[in-house]
């Protein structure tokens, strides 16, 4: 926490591109200061796949749940692929708690 306010990261298929944006913009007006990703592979945002660029950006997601308090998963219809399994497991391990946009079955 800086201040009084919580550090929250994004995790979630870069599929939900809107939800990721709703869910931002939502978080900061309720005071948070939120950590996003910096670009949506699944969306649109083709560098994602260029040669090293995806490992490099999953490392550096990583690095943001390190700085953040918590995370939060935008998984839309429940879904959860493998690289936001690992980042859950992850930040679990790291002692951050988990939140989600719908609940878990």
């Amino acid at each position: 926490m800086i201040q009084n306010y919580k550090i929250v990261t994004l995790c979630g298929s870069t599929r939900f591109k809107d939800q990721f944006l709703e869910t931002q913009k939502r978080l900061t007006l309720e005071g948070c200061i939120v950590i996003s990703v910096g670009l949506f592979g699944h969306s649109g945002d083709e560098e994602v796949w260029q040669t090293g660029t995806k490992e490099m950006l999953d490392d550096m997601h990583l690095r943001k749940i390190d700085m953040a308090d918590e995370i939060f998963v935008i998984n839309v219809g429940g879904y959860i692929g493998e690289s936001t399994r690992r980042e859950i497991a992850y930040a679990q391990q790291t002692g951050k708690k988990v939140n989600y946009l719908e609940p878990i079955a």
